[in-house]
């Protein structure tokens, strides 16, 4: 230990020191299905009539802080009720640390998530201070609902996520568990909608039923990921709290102009992701003929696979220039397990046969 190590041991708090940084690997010169990224990129005359937009950006000024034509596009694609209002966030990583920080501080504090999920739930709570429990999926994925309701009694946890699709299994968790887990949970439930341009399922329609009852969307997986956009929809008297939190300016010009303007032209969007879903089934189909494969279920625009060796079949794939999703190290359910993201026909036919000669011994 130096000098410096024992600075740093007693500047953090041993948990942080614990934690792992969030790893983005290296896609240069790579077939890229490992992000659950939109493939796609935009018809050429729509990126004219974009970079036309962008001319009249005032990038000296700072960014409207409360963008209401862009909040009123947003209520409308995701058929937000009336009666709701909406919170933007840089990512929905932003609105998740932002939920978070209303919580730091309170001893008592602890939130809740399904066990395998989306890894910020965890990483932004142990970052705050908080305490996150995390409850075991059953080995399909699906929620288990005893399980889950005795936690909330033991625990009584201030926020449940409940990712819908989860990721990384891909799955819709059963509606009616969902609700009963609404009903009896004593804080906030967050639905995480990250892929329901790929789900075509939805609770927003249910936010005016509970009052504890919030959902989180994000432009990323539609094809704006390079935009770094979500928004979390609900009553106004929860997110009125919470947009004290929010930095100012926290949605850049950039980011406003550019999206106002895709919104604008969501039929592009929508048969890109048409165009994704009837890929997924053909690759679902494909995986299943695969002797060496189990696959699962996916309602979002992501495959969960396992093979009887993640970590040789990934290095594999490398090395044939295919980067996906090596999910081995999490160990639990998701040994041996990898995820690949629907990339276009092309990309899916290199992937599909490269897995083919990486599962050959």
């Amino acid at each position: 230990m130096t000098i410096l190590d024992d600075k740093i041991a007693a500047f953090f708090r041993p948990e942080i020191l614990k934690l792992n940084a969030y790893h983005v690997p290296s896609a240069e010169e790579m077939v890229k299905l490992d992000a659950m990224e939109n493939p796609y990129h935009w018809p050429p005359e729509m990126v004219e009539a974009w970079l036309d937009r962008l001319r009249n950006i005032r990038p000296n000024r700072y960014p409207d802080p409360q963008p209401e034509h862009l909040k009123h596009a947003l209520k409308i694609h995701a058929k937000v009720p009336e009666n709701m209002e909406i919170l933007l966030g840089n990512g929905s990583d932003e609105i998740i640390q932002i939920l978070l920080m209303a919580l730091a501080g309170k001893p008592e504090a602890t939130v809740m998530t399904p066990q395998p999920t989306f890894v910020m739930y965890q990483q932004l709570a142990v970052s705050l201070g908080l305490k996150c429990i995390g409850v075991p999926l059953q080995k399909d994925f699906s929620l288990d609902r005893e399980a889950m309701l005795s936690a909330l009694d033991q625990y009584r946890p201030q926020i449940v996520f409940l990712a819908y699709p989860n990721n990384p299994s891909g799955n819709l968790f059963d509606e009616k568990v969902i609700l009963e887990i609404i009903d009896k949970s004593p804080g906030l439930v967050i639905l995480d909608e990250a892929y329901a341009p790929f789900a075509q399922a939805s609770f927003m329609e249910r936010l005016s039923q509970f009052d504890n009852l919030l959902v989180m969307r994000t432009l990323s997986k539609l094809g704006l990921a390079g935009l770094r956009l979500g928004f979390l929809a609900g009553r106004r008297a929860w997110l009125e709290q919470l947009d004290k939190l929010r930095l100012p300016y926290n949605i850049n010009v950039l980011t406003q102009i550019t999206a106002e303007f895709a919104l604008a032209n969501a039929a592009v969007f929508e048969q890109q992701t048409a165009q994704i879903r009837s890929d997924r089934t053909k690759m679902y189909q494909q995986l299943q003929n695969l002797p060496q494969v189990e696959v699962f279920p996916s309602a979002a625009n992501f495959i969960l696979f396992r093979v009887p060796d993640a970590d040789t079949v990934f290095h594999k794939l490398k090395q044939q220039g295919i980067l996906i999703k090596n999910l081995h190290p999490s160990g639990g359910l998701l040994t041996n397990c990898l995820r690949v993201t629907i990339g276009t026909p092309g990309e899916n036919e290199v992937f599909l046969t490269a897995l083919k000669t990486a599962l050959t011994p």
